[in-house]
């Protein structure tokens, strides 16, 4: 990773995963460390398309550490760590803004911009478009994965 430490692609990874499965195996950690290592007016992600103000690392590290903070107090457990049905409960909570002592970025606003970030890794992609039967036909085609 380039500006990610391990547990933090830990999280986003379990994050990614519970919003929109295969987005692990995808890459979204990689994606979205990929992107916060480019200038800001060149990245993908849907914090800059939403004005989240750079740099982006600031809002992802600081949704992380909500995350987690959150896990560990109603849980024991950082949020990467709990079971898949203890992750759905806590994210569809977190959706919804009713963890108690939240703390950092609204928690509705980091399921939108992690949910977008999921599905642009798991379908925005040539491999992505095969999967769901649709051809992929870019006006400029990628030169490269993250």
């Amino acid at each position: 990773f380039r500006l990610l430490k391990a547990g933090e692609a830990d999280t986003l990874e379990a994050l990614g995963e519970t919003l929109v499965p295969g987005a692990r195996a995808a890459g979204i950690s990689h994606f979205i460390d990929q992107q916060l290592s480019v200038p800001p007016e060149e990245a993908l992600l849907e914090a800059r398309i939403l004005n989240v103000k750079p740099p982006y690392a600031n809002f992802y590290r600081a949704a992380i550490g909500a995350i987690d903070r959150a896990s560990e107090a109603r849980e024991g457990r950082r949020f990467a760590q709990l079971n898949t049905s203890s992750q759905r409960e806590f994210v569809d909570l977190m959706r919804q803004g009713k963890l108690d002592g939240w703390q950092g970025p609204p928690g509705p606003f980091i399921y939108f911009v992690t949910r977008s970030d999921a599905v642009d890794v798991v379908y925005g992609t040539v491999e992505g478009y095969e999967s769901l039967g649709i051809p992929y036909m870019p006006h400029i085609a990628p030169e490269k994965r993250w």
